[in-house]
């Protein structure tokens, strides 16, 4: 009975993952179309001109699938020129993770950019003057939710929380986020790649067409690595009248004390 349950767990990993990656395949090239679904039998992307507000603002609401990193290897889905070098004690730390130790695992947020194999929403009002705010819903790992703050300030001294401290301006069509606050607990991937509280990130996201948005993360964190690099993906629209799911995760998950192996791939 243990085995079994077991290797359901392991499946339902691996699924997850891989459902995660082909969402976050990279995006179409300047005047290449986009694709039209996800394969032969699976549900197509929506296709048209990117919507925009009564105020001419790029539309991003909507619920999506995908991201602007690769959540299984930070290093496979990188900005071409960009490299992750890490400071010796990072590389260190590392070595010594398992995956039990995921703190997406244990059912806590899985931070930025690190994505989850689960749709999310955009939620962007008012729709006929500028919004306050933008935030992003997620379904995975219990129902955790951002806020951006839109031409707002960052405060002087931000306590260290797992999603940041994050505002957003307008780049013509390019929703920039800037954030900072982090705590140094979640993990940048299955692998474990660390981070510290000194992490700084700037998301770009740039709805190029009406299924398609294409994000880009810049991360700068000197206290674990020994240059900024930047993480890119792709995220697609959902089909009309799909909704976020409850979803239910527990921080007393006991079968994660069969998962004792180092941190790795699903």
């Amino acid at each position: 009975m243990r085995k079994h349950f077991i290797t359901c767990y392991v499946l339902a990993v691996t699924l997850g993952a891989v459902s995660l990656l082909v969402a976050q395949a990279p995006a179409p090239a300047p005047g290449q179309a986009a694709p039209k679904g996800k394969g032969k039998g699976g549900p197509a992307t929506p296709t048209g001109l990117t919507p925009r507000l009564p105020d001419g603002t790029v539309d991003l609401a909507g619920v999506w699938m995908g991201g602007g990193s690769n959540s299984s290897d930070i290093t496979k889905g990188l900005k071409r020129g960009s490299e992750v070098v890490m400071q010796p004690w990072a590389e260190a730390l590392m070595k010594t993770r398992k995956s039990q130790d995921d703190p997406q695992g244990n059912c806590l947020p899985f931070g930025i950019p690190r994505g989850a194999p689960y749709p999310w929403r955009m939620v962007q009002t008012p729709t006929h003057q500028a919004a306050t705010h933008i935030f992003i819903l997620y379904e995975g790992n219990i129902h955790s939710y951002r806020q951006i703050f839109m031409n707002g300030k960052h405060p002087a001294d931000p306590d260290p929380i797992w999603y940041g401290h994050s505002t957003g301006t307008w780049d013509k069509d390019t929703l920039v986020v800037d954030t900072v606050g982090f705590n140094d607990k979640f993990w940048f991937d299955y692998l474990g790649h660390p981070h510290t509280e000194q992490l700084h990130t700037v998301e770009r996201y740039m709805r190029t067409d009406l299924g398609n948005m294409t994000i880009e993360v810049d991360i700068n964190d000197p206290g674990a690595y020994t240059k900024p690099f930047t993480t890119t993906g792709q995220a697609r629209l959902q089909k009309p009248g799909d909704e976020l799911l409850e979803y239910i995760c527990q921080e007393n998950n006991i079968d994660l004390v069969h998962v004792n192996a180092p941190a790795q791939l699903p």
